[in-house]
């Protein structure tokens, strides 16, 4: 502790936030990620917020992020490995003391270990049901989320974060079912009976015969 923490107190630990998109973005788990925020502030300032999208996340999602104060990143690749590396590099940043992941995905544990090892602590939001026990076990701090919940308390299970769905628009249009109801094309009426005038000729009369 330095002589300026001393005199104003120990500084507030520093956050590092890292967001699994894919495997929190889902309309089966409306998480609202400005509540997740608020919990994880309780531990720390947050310091930088990144959330990791796929090439199909759509362009109202990916603005929804950025008003959110999220650092979008968008990858072709595997979204696990890119934040995985990432994270990882956050561990020798002497600015960060928390790692912090929100996902479902146990591939993470190595990252937090690592953490662990260079004196990082770990903070993990896990989500409800079905969260992972090794998850659980393996960070120092644990926030935890029932989405069976919320969804419950919002009244509209079926909605994705913000209104929108995780996904391509251009996939979710093909996807849609044509409802609209096809009639059968209409054919033009047929052409008015013509009626024919037949004139009747007088039968001819014979001259009569001569006796």
């Amino acid at each position: 502790m330095g002589l300026l923490d001393g005199v104003f107190g120990k500084k507030q630990p520093q956050i590092a936030l890292f967001v699994d998109g894919p495997n929190i973005i889902r309309k089966q788990l409306n998480i609202d990620l400005r509540e997740i925020k608020k919990k994880v502030s309780e531990h720390g300032n947050i310091r930088m917020a990144r959330i990791y999208l796929d090439q199909f996340a759509s362009d109202k999602l990916i603005e929804a992020m950025v008003n959110q104060a999220f650092e979008p990143r968008i990858t072709t690749g595997d979204v696990d490995v890119t934040m995985a590396v990432e994270a990882t590099e956050q561990i020798v940043n002497p600015e960060i003391d928390i790692i912090a992941l929100m996902t479902r995905d146990t591939d993470f544990i190595p990252a937090l270990t690592k953490a662990k090892e260079h004196g990082k602590k770990t903070l993990i939001v896990g989500i409800e049901p079905g969260f992972s026990v090794a998850l659980r076990n393996t960070a120092d701090i644990l926030i935890m989320i029932n989405a069976g919940e919320v969804s419950r308390e919002r009244g509209r299970p079926d909605r994705g974060p913000y209104g929108t769905q995780y996904g391509h628009r251009d996939q979710r249009q093909q996807q849609r079912p044509n409802t609209q109801r096809q009639e059968p094309p209409r054919q033009a009426p047929p052409p008015p009976a013509q009626q024919q005038k037949t004139e009747q000729k007088p039968p001819e009369q014979k001259p009569p015969n001569p006796q």
